[in-house]
């Protein structure tokens, strides 16, 4: 053995470094020297599990983005008039409404994936309860703004006819607002136990669901244009029941379901505390994308730059929508890994989903850079809006790429609860530094859509600085989920 040995060691002084390093083990087993390799580079155990859970949630959120989408797209097709109104009051739903929603409900990725990974279960329950108590006082206040829509529509120079139709459409969707918010909360705390294979179902069903109820209601019945808005209140209702009776009915939730309890009033404070600098954090971000849409209508050609811009935009969203996946896994991650006390965990998960999604940010951007007219023809059959989109999307390939990034580290904000220090980083770089140059480039130097666009690549790359900074000098501690106790305490 032993002039084995030294002939093994004699031959490797001549090898490759690579075929040293395959060789190593002797005897050992090419799968498991291929396996060992690929951890050098990323956890495998860690980057499936990841991607597993990545998965359903990207399911899970297109399924419940395309509920009022499907409402649009059957209103759009009683008439011109239908369709812009529907267009206009599923953008203003969007804006004032179903966006602040999301915010909100981020609070609980903090408190329920801390709470989760520190094993206070019966916390996760209150936090739920509380977080639903915001959502419902905030869908009241956003319900009258919706009531009134038609008239602050018209201030706003719409056209007063559709701008009516709009508001008429908006009053038979805010049944639906209040069961977004709640659908929201749910979703996180699933999302925050790794609770995501149902989602699939408890998703995917209601829009099946959502497709008939939507024919029967506009062609079948006298409701015609508002059955369309009622349909996408009836279809998230559903999806609100069945999550709700898989939460009460489910044995794995006995633990972090402890039933409706008055003490949820005292968790509201702490909560809020953090709903609404997230909700702030997702506003701000979604808002930019709308002001982008908004200045293209104020350049020359405005038909053409608006449509162009809004196509850019709609594009990123849906982009987006798949990194939103692995966003969501970056925050159960870290958030149950500050809450277990193991912040170099937490840091490690987090290291993961970023190789994770640049893989996917490269896999998405080269597709959509070979497939770039067949994709703006979804949108349009003009030819002219088609070669303009084709030189945009080296521009939209760099901002998706970018957004990918940005899309994991805000994840990782929301599970460390760094949600206030977001604000300020979204509301510098898209404001001050992103929309400033837009404007610039845009008006002053004359480069239009693409001026614009280039104005949110650079309030992008900022904004994923800053978060980047944020992740790597701030200290990554656990949260007292105490109600009593709002101070963080080291992990």
């Amino acid at each position: 053995m032993a002039s084995k040995k030294s002939g093994s060691e004699s031959d490797g002084a001549n090898r490759p470094l690579l075929v040293q390093v395959v060789h190593e083990a002797e005897g050992a087993d090419p799968q498991q020297q291929h396996q060992q390799w690929w951890n050098q580079i990323l956890d495998v155990g860690e980057a499936k599990n990841q991607i597993l859970f990545s998965l359903p949630m990207i399911l899970t959120n297109v399924s419940y983005y395309s509920i009022p989408l499907i409402s649009v797209m059957f209103a759009g097709h009683l008439g011109e008039l239908q369709l812009a109104a529907s267009n206009l009051a599923n953008s203003w739903c969007a804006v004032t409404g179903l966006a602040f929603m999301v915010g909100l409900s981020g609070a609980l990725e903090t408190l329920c994936g801390q709470g989760y990974g520190a094993k206070l279960y019966r916390t996760l329950g209150i936090y739920l309860q509380s977080s639903c108590i915001i959502s419902f006082i905030f869908a009241i206040f956003i319900s009258i703004l919706w009531w009134f829509s038609d008239t602050i529509l018209i201030f706003l120079h719409q056209d007063p006819q559709i701008a009516k139709h709009a508001g008429l459409y908006l009053k038979f969707l805010i049944p639906g607002l209040f069961a977004y918010g709640i659908l929201q909360n749910i979703l996180r705390f699933l999302q925050t136990q790794s609770v995501v294979a149902p989602l699939v179902v408890c998703s995917v069903l209601p829009l099946i669901i959502h497709i008939g109820i939507t024919y029967v209601l506009v062609k079948c019945t006298a409701l015609g244009f508002r059955g369309a808005a009622l349909a996408a209140s009836i279809s998230l209702w559903i999806s609100v029941l069945m999550l709700g009776c898989y939460v009460l009915l489910a044995r794995k939730f006995k633990d972090t379901w402890d039933g409706f309890s008055m003490e949820s009033f005292d968790y509201v404070p702490v909560t809020f505390k953090l709903a609404l600098p997230c909700a702030a954090m997702v506003c701000l971000e979604y808002w930019a994308f709308e002001l982008l849409v908004l200045l293209a209508g104020l350049m020359p050609n405005p038909e053409i730059t608006t449509s162009l811009i809004a196509i850019c935009v709609n594009t990123e969203a849906i982009a987006y929508m798949i990194a939103y996946g692995l966003s969501a896994a970056a925050s159960t991650r870290v958030s149950n890994e500050l809450g277990a006390g193991n912040p170099e965990k937490a840091k490690h998960a987090m290291k993961v989903t970023l190789k994770l999604c640049v893989v996917l940010g490269v896999i998405v951007v080269s597709t959509l850079a070979f497939g770039h007219d067949i994709w703006a023809g979804f949108f349009s059959d003009s030819h002219v809006i088609i070669a303009k989109f084709a030189s945009m999307t080296p521009f939209l390939m760099i901002s998706i790429f970018i957004d990918f990034v940005q899309g994991i580290l805000s994840g990782v904000t929301r599970g460390c609860g760094w949600q206030h220090l977001a604000v300020v980083i979204n509301l510098g770089t898209f404001y001050f530094i992103g929309m400033t140059i837009a404007g610039l480039l845009g008006f002053k130097f004359q480069l239009y859509a693409k001026g614009l666009w280039m104005g949110l690549i650079c309030g992008l790359f900022c904004q994923t600085c800053g978060l980047l900074l944020l992740a790597v000098f701030t200290k990554w501690v656990r949260l007292d989920l105490s109600p009593g106790n709002k101070e963080a305490t080291s992990a």
